[in-house]
Parts: C-alpha cells; structure tokens; sequence
C-alpha cells in the first residue's frame, strides 16, 4: 500500500478500496503494521456495533462507505473528503454486534489533522436479501427499512476525530438499535433514523466493564448500560449464560444500571473504566440477582402543533435515586405516524450498591431507601425530546394510580 500522494480525495478512495480488495474489511482486515504511513499522515481505523434492539430479531444495514472531512459544514461535493469503501458493500446484523463484539470496517491513510463530519453511506434496497430491514420479533416477517438520508449523501454525525502523524486512529461506530429504527403505525413501515456514536478504542487491554447475572432471576429482556448523569454511554443485553460486557466505554466512572422485564431496577455506582484492566463487577461465581416487581404502564403521545410527531421525538423515562444520581430505566422513538409511545415500568424501589474494587464473597443490592416517602419507588420523570425544540418533562408516581397517561405537546411558531 502506498502513502497518499498531495491528499487527494480521489487518491484517498482508489487507497481505500486497495485495503479492502486485500483484505481490511469483515474482521479479517490488515492491521496498522501492514501499512507504511508517510509524514504527517497517519490511519483511521473503523469498526462497528451495537447496543440491544427493542421488539427486534435481527436489525440489517448494508454499509458502502465512511466517509469523513475537518469540516462540519461540509457538503457532499466539497473537496477533502476521505473515504473507506466496502468492495463489496458489507450487509451487517447488529443485533450480532453486542456484548462487545466490533465488525471491522477498515482503515485509510489520511492527512493528519482533526475531522468534524463523518457520514456512513448504506445501500438502497434494490438487492436481494434487502440491504436494510427489521425481522420482527415472534412474527419472523422480515420487513423493509426506510433510509432515503442514507441512501444519498449517508447518514451525517457531528464526531470530534483526532488523526495524529504516524499514528493509527481507532474508532468504533456504536448503533443504538432500538432508538435507531422507529415505527410508522399506520403505513406499516420502519424507518432508520440512526442514534449513533463515535469513540475511540485506546486500549484493547481496557475500557471494558464485565459482569455476571443470575439467570434464574432474569426477565424476558433484559439491558446493561453504563450511564452517567442519567445519560447511557453503552448498552448491551447478556448472553444466554448471564455474562455482560461493555466496550468500549471512554475511561472515567459510570453507574451501572440493569433494567429487566418485571424486574426492580438495580444500579451499582461508582463503577471506573481504565484503558489498563477489565472492571469486573462480579463473576461467574458470585452473580447479581435481581429481585422480582410489579409494573405499571406510563404511555401517551408527543405531537407538534396538534399533529403527531414525525420528526424523530424519543422518550426517555428516568428515576432519580434517594441521596444518589438519575438513571435512565427505558427510552425510545415515538411511532412516527400515530406519537405513541409505552413503556411498562417497575414498581418497586430500585435497588443500590456501590462498586467494591476487591472481588466481594457475596454481592447485595438493598432497597434504594428505607423512608418511605422518600423513596424512588414508583416515581419516574418522563422527558419527550424533539430534534431543534426544547425538551419537555412530567413527574409521574406509579403507586398513586395504576397506569398513567401522559401527552407531550410542542408548538412551533
């Protein structure tokens, strides 16, 4: 492979495809040592998962492109843009790419520099199988997913991309699923309007949170995520043998919230990430369980000027703990024809512990308080967010009326 010559855009895709016909993309890719960086160029490196998909079997994207560029502004046909092209375009299951498990993209040679603006470019649904679509769950129809974004110019995200000279740059697109496809009720459809983040991988000896759930207390579904200030960094679901794992997760300290179908809510805070070591929260020996509840449902509808929402709106319900932080315990996208959203949500307190560094013997998650009416038992803040529009928010409490209905309505003048 030969460095780029005066960085020219078209220089930089013919590069691109000679790394993926020998080989980068699939996971079987080349690694930074194969490749001979120039001065003042370095690599960018791309893989891809996911966190758990909501009422989903498989969730397929087909990606024929990244596409990056130092400017924010940006249009598709600027110059300077950098590419790593699939030869051929890769079709994706991200429900496959959980537990920490990355698909390799590929990697380019590029000035170095900072890069603002990232797109990823899927197919169009012009193939068979279908480059992107849902299988339902229980049902096995398999249905198509609207991307008219994507199949244009691709998917634009806003990134904050570091490419040093002489350095290999590696970042993992994370895909969040289950806010990424939404719903349109009335018409049938499924629309992909991708949530997704980037961020760096700097250490494959590190950046890991590991852990282990009794299987015998286990709900129908069941969710992991690192948060902060109520905010999920990383989600994922565990595998069939209880064991969990997150990665990456930037270093720093997380509140480890586990939310499970007629289960409490149990939250472990304090939890650090390193890029030296995995943080292991329990083992295969020592197992959290989580304590069984009753739930109500918190549903209604988000609408614009009188009209239900098509805009992309998300609904997030949050608890915020006795004498300790808020964790998200459910989100996602309202249905785009109709603004409905459901959530079924516990009734009994959340349960609280604190991270222990030494492997405990045994491992307790009391109740979240002990006063009563200070406890967060029942008690959500429900926040309805519209891309370019303020978001709004409604405390409920679940144990003062069974179920409770709740409509959001924005106005723009």
């Amino acid at each position: 492979m030969q460095p780029l010559s005066n960085f020219l855009c078209a220089a930089a895709v013919l590069l691109a495809s000679l790394a993926f016909l020998s080989g980068c993309g699939g996971g079987d890719g080349a690694s930074s040592t194969d490749t001979v960086i120039a001065a003042d160029t370095g690599i960018l490196s791309f893989s891809i998962t996911d966190q758990p998909a909501c009422g989903y079997d498989h969730v397929f994207i087909t990606v024929e492109k990244v596409r990056v560029h130092q400017s924010a502004n940006a249009v598709d046909t600027d110059a300077g843009w950098h590419e790593i092209v699939l030869n051929p375009a890769k079709r994706i299951d991200l429900l496959t790419l959980t537990n920490g498990v990355l698909e390799k993209l590929g990697q380019t040679s590029l000035p170095a520099g900072i890069y603002t603006q990232m797109r990823l470019v899927l197919a169009s649904n012009s193939t068979t199988p279908m480059a992107n679509s849902v299988v339902l769950t229980g049902s096995g129809n398999e249905v198509a997913l609207t991307t008219p974004s994507a199949q244009q110019t691709g998917v634009k995200m806003n990134v904050d991309i570091t490419v040093q000279p002489d350095k290999v740059a590696d970042f993992v697109i994370d895909f969040d699923a289950c806010k990424s496809v939404v719903k349109a009720g009335a018409s049938g459809k499924y629309l992909l309007k991708p949530v997704v983040s980037v961020m760096p991988v700097l250490s494959d000896a590190g950046q890991r949170i590991v852990g282990y759930i009794d299987t015998t207390t286990l709900g129908a579904t069941t969710r992991v995520s690192a948060q902060s200030g109520g905010v999920v960094i990383k989600a994922t679901a565990p595998d069939a043998g209880g064991r969990f794992v997150l990665y990456p997760v930037p270093p720093g300290t997380y509140d480890l919230v586990i939310t499970s179908t007629g289960k409490a809510t149990a939250v472990m805070t304090g939890v650090p990430v390193v890029t030296t070591a995995y943080t292991n929260v329990s083992s295969d020996s020592v197992r959290i369980a989580l304590t069984g509840s009753n739930t109500h449902d918190a549903t209604g509808t988000v609408s614009v000027n009188a009209a239900p929402v098509n805009t992309g709106a998300t609904v997030r319900a949050l608890q915020t703990l006795y004498n300790g932080p808020s964790v998200e315990v459910a989100s996602m996208p309202v249905d785009a024809d109709t603004g409905e959203y459901g959530f079924s949500l516990p009734t009994a307190s959340p349960r609280v512990t604190s991270y222990l560094a030494v492997n405990p013997l045994s491992i307790s998650f009391p109740p979240d308080s002990s006063i009563t009416d200070q406890t967060a038992a029942g008690k959500y803040t429900l926040k309805a967010s519209i891309p370019g529009l303020t978001t709004q928010k409604v405390d409920i409490n679940l144990l003062l009326g069974g179920d409770v209905v709740t409509d959001f309505s924005f106005t723009i003048p």
